[in-house]
């Protein structure tokens, strides 16, 4: 027992060590980010899937800016299908992003397979494919301007893979969901971005606080070509694996308050995400909203899923 507690310190040491080496990061767009990635890691990295027995329907609805015509608007929603014979999960992930003019459509079907390396240890190996449609409207800026007459739409190919190390009570992980085939061409900045490789690092834990209370700190690196790092570190407080109340930092000086409810087979979260610059604090300050809903079914649908 004191060794397993040993090795739950050292894993939260090493989440902490990591971010401590971290340089503050450009508020320029890291590919797909959202604030509960805790509770649902899938969409970045699929071996995550294997953590729940339990197949689940997944959705999210992220919505910065409120109030500002063109903000940026993301909707996210997953299928995960278990097969516990071999250890394995498949399923579905569709994504929609739009930011003004520009809107972008993209759906992967995955795979994953873990393989047990010790009494509670596993690893996982996961493989995703599917396909990209982006689109920007370039003429709603000003049709009478030759500059923005053309519309540009493409339609790419998409790959990606990961591998994690779980077991009952940790994950740590790494993924490329998004390894570009082909290159988008003539394109925004903010299009070339999207189209480039995304790289993430995740890590989670979940100790026991109490009888009743459970503390679950959660970790996520991402990187893309010519932008700097972005993390975000997490904290969790879980009150007898139905009410949570966490928050979570992101070195784009950005601070969120997250609170998540578990009733029966559904899981519903709320995150509250807004600036921590200085010249934001007591000033203008647009925040982001942020709503998950999950929908667990089959075999282990009646156990909370917590990591």
């Amino acid at each position: 027992m004191k060794e397993k507690h040993t090795k739950r310190l050292n894993l939260l040491a090493l989440f902490i060590l990591l971010l401590t080496g971290i340089n503050n990061a450009l508020a320029q767009q890291q590919g797909l980010t959202y604030t509960q990635y805790m509770d649902n890691l899938t969409p970045l990295n699929p071996a995550y899937s294997l953590l729940d027995k339990a197949g689940s329907v997944s959705t999210l609805a992220r919505k910065q800016w409120i109030g500002i015509p063109g903000a940026p608007t993301t909707f996210l929603a997953n299928l995960n299908l278990p097969f516990e014979d071999i250890n394995a999960s498949a399923g579905l992930i569709v994504l929609n992003d739009q930011f003004a003019i520009e809107n972008q459509t993209e759906a992967n079907a995955y795979f994953a397979k873990g393989i047990q390396l010790g009494q509670n240890d596993f690893l996982a190996v996961s493989l995703n494919a599917g396909v990209r449609d982006y689109v920007a409207n370039y003429s709603q800026l000003d049709p009478n301007d030759p500059q923005f007459r053309n519309n540009l739409r493409a339609i790419k190919p998409n790959i990606g893979f990961g591998v994690m190390y779980y077991s009952d009570t940790y994950y740590i992980g790494i993924s490329v969901p998004e390894l570009t085939i082909t290159s988008l061409g003539t394109a925004s900045q903010q299009s070339s971005i999207n189209f480039d490789n995304h790289y993430y690092f995740a890590g989670g834990l979940l100790t026991d606080l109490d009888e009743d209370i459970k503390f679950k700190p959660a970790a996520l690196v991402a990187y893309t070509k010519g932008v700097p790092l972005t993390a975000d570190i997490s904290g969790t407080i879980i009150l007898k694996e139905q009410l949570g109340i966490g928050v979570d930092y992101r070195t784009t000086k950005q601070a969120a308050g997250i609170i998540t409810i578990n009733v029966d087979n559904f899981h519903i979260g709320y995150s509250y995400q807004f600036n921590t610059a200085s010249q934001d604090l007591g000033g203008i300050n647009i925040p982001t909203h942020e709503v998950t809903l999950s929908y667990r079914f089959g075999s282990g649908a009646n156990t909370p899923k917590l990591l």
